[in-house]
């Protein structure tokens, strides 16, 4: 239910930028509010891991993949689709994989250390997938998305814009990340004398 209501929430959010300035930067250009919300999914994960093992933290993952590809169809082009459910899909079986491997050292590195792999390659997959020139061929092209223009609309360097959007979301999910420690780390205290299944 909870990996169910991040992605909703997510898919939802997503439709909306971020309204503000940070210097020259128009954050409306590179960032949604579903970047906010997205890396909410990794806690998930990490904690059903981290309490049922690896096996159960699959199955909350192929939910949330279907429940992503389900709204995804209804939302978005058939292309925006397949790199969403693609992303998901693929980032958070990584995820759980370097947690399980990670689980027996500090509390903090499995979390850490898989929330940011995975976000590496959500971000890298849905923004290529679904942006760029080379993966045409999957529907949709997104004219405005190839253009080129200054990094993050203010820097000499010019490239696609799709590389600002996903350089900026890759930004606030690693942060949003970082910051689901509280709670992952409350959370430990409250599950803490459970028992912890070793199946992988």
């Amino acid at each position: 239910m909870a990996m169910t209501a991040v992605v909703v929430a997510s898919n939802y959010l997503v439709q909306f930028p971020v309204q503000g300035m940070l210097g020259a930067v128009d954050l409306a250009d590179l960032l949604t509010w579903g970047a906010f919300t997205y890396p909410v999914a990794f806690l998930v994960t990490d904690l059903i891991n981290r309490q049922f093992g690896p096996a159960a933290a699959r199955k909350v993952v192929y939910a949330g993949f279907a429940v992503a590809v389900a709204l995804s169809i209804v939302l978005a082009t058939p292309r925006i689709a397949i790199a969403s459910g693609s992303a998901f899909l693929i980032a958070q079986l990584l995820d759980v994989t370097v947690f399980h491997r990670l689980r027996e050292g500090h509390w903090w590195k499995a979390p850490v250390v898989s929330s940011t792999l995975g976000t590496m390659l959500d971000t890298a997959l849905f923004f290529s997938l679904a942006f760029a020139t080379q993966f045409a061929f999957l529907g949709y092209h997104d004219a405005f998305a190839v253009e080129v223009a200054p990094l993050f609309g203010v820097f000499a360097l010019e490239v696609p814009r799709w590389v600002s959007w996903a350089m900026g979301d890759f930004g606030v999910k690693i942060i949003v990340a970082m910051s689901m420690l509280v709670p992952y780390r409350i959370a430990l205290g409250v599950i803490g004398a459970v028992p912890v299944p070793q199946r992988g």
